[in-house]
This record gives C-alpha cells, sequence and structure tokens, in this order.
C-alpha cells in the first residue's frame, strides 16, 4: 500500500525483454532496497528484483512487468532515458499525508487539457464512466501515483485536478500536456462502497 505522495523522480535506464516480462532497470535515490520489496513506479505496483547502490546518495533497481500489467498501464511504451514518479511502500506508523493507494492502476486516459489558473495549473481529464461515478468533488485520485484532490467534477465524465507548486517541482505532473496518457487510480474506499451497495442500487454507470 501507498499513499500517493511521490518521494523521488526516478530514471529509466535500461528497457529489456525477458521471460519474466518487460524489463525495467530505473535509477533512483534509494541505498537501501532489498529483493522483493514493492515500488510504486507512475502509480503502479511493482516487484524489485534486483538492486544495487551507487553512491552515498544513488541507487538503481530492477523490476519486470508481466502482460496483465502491460495491458492495463503504459510500460509497454517506456523507453530509455523517461522520468517515473516513484514511492516505496507505506510502513506502520508512517504518516499518511495523501491517501490510500493500492498501486493497482484502473484505467489509461489522455489528459483533456491544461491550464493555468493564478498559482496553480490545472489538468482536466475524461474518465470512463464507471471511474467517474466513483468520483466526488474534493475527493482523493491518484495520478501516475501522485495522490490528488478532485477540484472539480466537468461534464462529459470529467475531472478537473488542481496542481500546487510543490506537486509540480518534486513529480513529473509539471511536464503534463493535452495528449499525454496518464495512470488513474480511484479511491479504493469508493470502490468498497460501490461495490457492497450495487445489489441494493445497482451498478455504477458504464459498469
Amino acid at each position: 500500500m501507498f499513499t500517493g505522495l511521490v518521494d523521488d523522480i526516478g530514471t529509466i535506464r535500461q528497457v529489456t525483454e525477458s521471460e519474466a516480462g518487460r524489463e525495467l532497470v530505473i535509477a533512483c535515490r534509494y541505498t537501501d532496497l532489498a529483493p522483493g520489496e514493492s515500488v510504486a513506479v507512475n502509480g503502479a505496483c511493482l516487484t524489485v528484483r534486483t538492486c544495487g547502490v551507487e553512491g552515498a546518495d544513488r541507487g538503481w533497481f530492477s523490476t519486470a512487468a508481466v502482460v496483465t500489467t502491460l495491458d492495463r498501464t503504459t510500460i509497454g511504451r517506456w523507453r530509455e532515458g523517461r522520468s517515473l514518479n516513484l514511492e516505496r511502500a507505506l510502513r506502520l506508523g508512517d504518516r499518511l499525508g495523501g491517501h490510500m493507494v493500492l498501486g493497482h492502476v484502473d484505467t489509461v486516459v489522455p489528459v483533456r487539457q491544461v491550464s493555468v489558473r493564478d498559482d496553480a495549473k490545472l489538468v482536466d481529464l475524461t474518465l470512463p464512466p464507471a471511474l467517474h461515478a466513483l468520483m466526488v468533488a474534493h475527493g482523493s485520485i491518484a495520478v501516475d501515483g501522485v495522490s490528488l484532490t478532485v477540484n472539480a467534477l466537468l461534464d462529459d465524465c470529467g475531472v478537473q485536478l488542481s496542481l500546487i507548486d510543490f506537486t509540480l517541482h518534486h513529480t513529473t505532473l509539471g511536464a503534463l500536456v493535452a495528449g499525454n496518457e496518464v495512470h488513474v487510480e480511484a479511491d479504493v474506499l469508493a470502490k468498497h462502497v460501490e461495490r457492497l451497495l450495487a445489489p441494493r442500487i445497482g451498478p455504477a454507470a458504464g459498469s
């Protein structure tokens, strides 16, 4: 489990294909990773296969995405040099500064529009109807692994996100432009509530 608070921006060093799937070697600041550990990579929970240290404050790890992960994410299109949002798994006792994020990508959508309003960068997305039904104004959503607040619900299954200065400078979201594809994960609490209520009120629109 994660919180959606990105604590490093990693860089893909190598991409290869193997029996384990699409393997990535990612440079990062983590120097105490262990094989088998979970890391959220642009919001997708992946397992550390191997890892190493290259200095006092730099390290690397390898991970692999299997076909089911490739089907649900953009990982199959990632190339060497790409920047990625990274977050290590939550430990009991850590501060939950974002919201509960599982690292299970629900959908991939293109950015509808990017605009600036005063000191905020506004990002509009269009979601599948079933996912949009789980959104509430000022609720939580994870985009490329970043915990964000839904600024507004828009027509045509849209949501608007308002990015603060810290997010723009400490994640990859500051570089978003219209047309970029992003990973989206809905709030897991909303999913469970919808699932529990479905037999009584019917499934969410588009389910």
